[in-house]
């Protein structure tokens, strides 16, 4: 029975896209499933990833879902499609280029079930497109809604929350171009306390 619904919402970066979807086929935490938001009115690359996830015969190792939007809606809004579609207790967020350390989700789910919380987020690298480090952002342990008011370094890709959070909350991404990720972090901390956060840099 999988634990954690994994959404990605995609358009036009076709080589970091797989680059992220082998960071999750490694992960060490195998109990998940994966939602591709696909966010582009141009066809051509839905076709090379078919593709790529026949000719690894993924279907037979994951559940790999593919959800075409009828016109592009943006990362937010397609955040918000493949939230109503997860039926897991938990949901992880994953920008297509982002990258996952092998350990994220054992990790940061065993954080969460253990200290019985409803959302984390983690430490992360900045990386370049060849792969070398370039920044770094530590998490704090303790973030509540004051702390993120001026300024906001949780990165949207180390996320994992309850679906029941917002489901109670009627909570979602709003429907803007940027920043939609911060808007939702505030509008979490006007019901809960306070986000934690894990100091490992698994994202």
């Amino acid at each position: 029975m999988s634990l954690v619904t994994i959404i990605i919402p995609y358009k036009n970066n076709l080589k970091y896209l797989f680059l992220s979807l082998e960071s999750v086929f490694v992960q060490t935490f195998k109990k998940f499933k994966i939602i591709i938001i696909y966010d582009d009115e141009d066809m051509t690359d839905l076709i090379f990833i078919k593709k790529y996830i026949a000719k690894k015969n993924i279907k037979n190792k994951f559940s790999v879902k593919i959800i075409v939007n009828k016109k592009n809606l943006g990362a937010g809004e397609s955040r918000n499609v493949g939230i109503k579609f997860s039926k897991t207790k938990y949901i992880a967020f994953l920008d297509s280029d982002d990258l996952w350390h092998k350990d994220k989700l054992r990790l940061q789910l065993n954080y969460m079930i253990n200290s019985q919380i409803p959302i984390s987020h983690t430490s992360y690298n900045i990386i370049n497109e060849l792969g070398k480090t370039i920044s770094k952002r530590k998490s704090k342990k303790n973030l509540n809604y004051e702390d993120i008011l001026n300024s906001c370094d949780i990165g949207l890709s180390t996320v994992i929350i309850e679906k029941s959070l917002l489901k109670k909350n009627n909570l979602r991404f709003p429907n803007i171009k940027t920043k939609e990720d911060y808007i939702l972090w505030l509008n979490i901390l006007k019901k809960i306390s306070q986000i934690k956060g894990l100091s490992a840099k698994l994202t």
